[in-house]
């Protein structure tokens, strides 16, 4: 057994070694993330068939059953068989890549090893089939969960596959008494080393993933602190100034080489790498931001050929350029250079993608502040315009310390964040959107709120697809529902619950906003919607505001309505049925 257990494992070693160097790429650690995708098994089908190969031609003989030699071979006489760690690759790829990938390296491995020859290779051919489909479904279990299988599940998938190879030796070996001396010979070494070969390979992946989750999760809190300071800067607009203090708060916070800040033809500031030849106040230079600008789509780059600066000595091998947008168009750019392509990974792609968000909106907030000054209905504008400042801080404060333990939920908040800002941003430049549009809104907020506070509050938005169209003036369910939780729940940590309804009758629809708190002083109720009414966590003015703006839209039909009890509020008001063509 020994001399059959020390060449195999040397032959685990080597795709172990592999497997590493992979794990190690950039690409391939991106690729495991959408390991469901179409491409992304077409590049697993490929990976691990070359493993699968490999393994094939650099078994272990076995002649007679019982004589080992563990010297490399091509081709194999008709009474000769293989030990190898073909079964350890097949199995890994259907862990990894499902059923699909399963299935296709155990057909292309198979039928190397048919070609191979030796005795009865039909036999290892059918068991690479069956193996690679076995150990596909054990991975689409994992895919369901939208995770990996555990170490122990995966040596024991390496058993249960050699288990497999052993069951075809001894049915499809046309002698039963060949089949079971070798059986006897490699049965228990190929468990062993399959279970063992499966473990490591599984751990490297694993161990690999939670390095990557911990580095997301430490920049990720970086990023925010970052969002935190760069805030004044952008909504002073895009100036020289502005840009110069954020690329060097960019640099500070990020690991990268270098960053810079656009316009839509110069460049605006340059902090790091390269400062020579990419300076402030002259002209773009690279051929990639002037793409970027013309597309409006983030570009990233590992050479120095897609780049594009004309500068021969420039030390920037990748990069990764976000459009800056204010109102769908492109205003300018932020990009983050690297002297060392490998540093480029998928983390920071991410990143940038929510920091371009982020920048876009409070540029265009900064010019908002600008052209509200000269607006008429700056009343109306203003609510539309407005960003609370306590729900931003105590959104990057929650998202802040979900670093510590839920790295994917705060960067899925940090996302939601950005559309948060989105919405407001396309508020200001509408008086009307579609209800669909309005509730995106809402569960943005609601996403940041219910994180916040989990368990606190169960919000129910039932309304019937047909109306998604539906225009609606921008925020007015947001802050009925903000309103819900603000106020009618005092006192309350548990039990609160909100819903949100729609009614429609010939060709009005009535929205319905009603929560089961504490209810209304009628005195205050009777002043809701008609006159500011003074509140201890806002400026009182949200409701007044709403009534407004439905009478100046729909007219007085379409008034704000309150009624309220001790068994909850009830918020509502009709409006026609409009849908923009």
């Amino acid at each position: 057994m020994l001399s059959l257990v020390l060449p195999l494992l040397e032959r685990v070693g080597l795709i172990i070694l592999l497997a590493n160097l992979l794990m190690n790429s950039p690409y391939y650690k991106k690729l495991m993330y959408h390991r469901q995708e179409r491409f992304a098994q077409i590049v697993l089908i490929a990976t691990f068939s070359i493993f699968a190969i490999i393994s094939n031609f650099t078994g272990v003989l076995v002649t007679d059953a019982r004589q080992i030699d563990s010297s490399a071979f091509v081709n194999l006489a008709s009474h000769a068989s293989i030990a190898n760690t073909r079964t350890l690759t097949i199995g890994m790829s259907g862990l990894i890549g499902g059923p699909i990938v399963g299935l296709f390296v155990g057909l292309i491995s198979g039928t190397v090893r048919f070609m191979q020859g030796g005795t009865a290779p039909y036999t290892y051919f059918i068991s690479s089939i069956v193996i690679g489909s076995a150990s596909g479904l054990f991975g689409y279990f994992s895919f369901k969960k939208q995770s990996y299988p555990s170490i122990l599940q995966g040596a024991t998938c390496g058993i249960l596959m050699e288990i497999i190879q052993m069951m075809c030796i001894f049915f499809f070996l046309p002698s039963r008494e060949q089949a079971i001396l070798l059986i006897e010979t490699i049965a228990l070494p190929m468990m062993f080393v399959n279970a063992l070969g499966t473990a490591i390979f599984l751990s490297i992946i694993l161990s690999t993933l939670k390095q990557e989750e911990s580095a997301r999760a430490i920049q990720t809190h970086d990023v925010l602190e970052l969002a935190n300071t760069t805030l004044p800067y952008f909504r002073q607009g895009l100036t020289v100034e502005s840009a110069y203090q954020t690329a060097e708060q960019i640099k500070k916070f990020m690991r990268v080489s270098a960053v810079s800040v656009t316009n839509q033809t110069e460049i605006l500031a340059h902090v790091g790498k390269a400062s020579d030849h990419h300076i402030a106040k002259e002209a773009i230079i690279t051929d990639l931001s002037k793409e970027v600008l013309k597309t409006g789509e983030i570009h990233v780059v590992r050479t120095k050929r897609e780049i594009g600066c004309s500068h021969p000595d420039c030390p920037l091998e990748a990069a990764i350029v976000v459009p800056l947008m204010v109102k769908e168009k492109v205003v300018g750019t932020f990009k983050l250079y690297f002297t060392d392509a490998s540093e480029l990974t998928y983390v920071e792609e991410q990143l940038a993608k929510g920091l371009g968000e982020i920048f876009s909106s409070q540029i265009e907030l900064g010019e908002m502040d600008n052209a509200q000054r000269l607006l008429k209905d700056a009343e109306i504008k203003s609510l539309q315009a407005q960003v609370n400042p306590h729900f931003l801080f105590n959104a990057i404060n929650t998202i802040s310390a979900l670093m510590r333990f839920d790295s994917e939920q705060a960067r899925h908040l940090l996302l939601q964040l950005g559309h948060y800002f989105r919405a407001n941003l396309n508020g200001h430049r509408n008086n009307l959107i579609p209800i669909k549009e309005e509730l995106a809104h809402v569960e943005a907020y609601l996403a940041i709120e219910q994180a916040r506070f989990p368990e606190r509050y169960t919000i129910e938005l039932k309304l019937d697809p047909t109306l998604d169209e539906v225009q609606i003036p921008p925020f007015v369910i947001q802050i009925l529902v903000e309103n819900a939780l603000k106020h009618a729940f005092i006192g309350r940590k548990t039990g609160n619950h909100v819903s949100v309804t729609a009614t429609t009758k010939e060709k009005n629809v009535t929205i319905h906003v009603l929560d089961d708190g504490n209810g209304i002083d009628p005195e205050k109720r009777a002043k809701l919607g008609h006159e500011v009414v003074p509140s201890t966590s806002g400026t009182g003015s949200a409701l007044e505001n709403i009534n407004r703006r439905l009478v100046s839209l729909f007219g007085q039909e379409s008034c704000l309505h309150v009624e309220s009890s001790t068994k909850g509020s009830h918020f509502y008001f009709t409006i026609p049925v409009l849908v923009k063509e």
